[in-house]
């Protein structure tokens, strides 16, 4: 399997993690997940009064230094780990 299919299958699998996750572990995957497949930031930082909206483009911000493989990396691995933590087949 190449990178984007592997990045494909567990983008798939992270839909089966367990509604227990932190906002900060979601928010994470968010940022990896947008900047492998978005690239950098494209869009203006949301206003202070939608914060959801807001911390979700902080996220993304947050790795824009990152390659499209880097990020497809990093997202894989994190959902292993999200995984493996909540008891599911990685």
């Amino acid at each position: 399997m190449d990178m984007q299919e592997d990045f494909e299958q567990y983008a798939e699998k992270a839909k089966t993690l367990p509604p227990t996750q932190s906002n900060e572990d979601l928010l994470i995957l968010y940022g990896l997940y947008k900047q492998a497949t978005v690239g950098p930031v494209n869009t203006s930082r949301p206003g202070m009064f939608n914060m959801r909206d807001r911390a979700k483009w902080d996220a993304w911000k947050a790795v824009e230094g990152k390659s499209k493989d880097e990020a497809m990396g990093d997202y894989i691995i994190k959902v292993k780990q999200l995984l493996e933590a909540a008891g599911l087949p990685a």
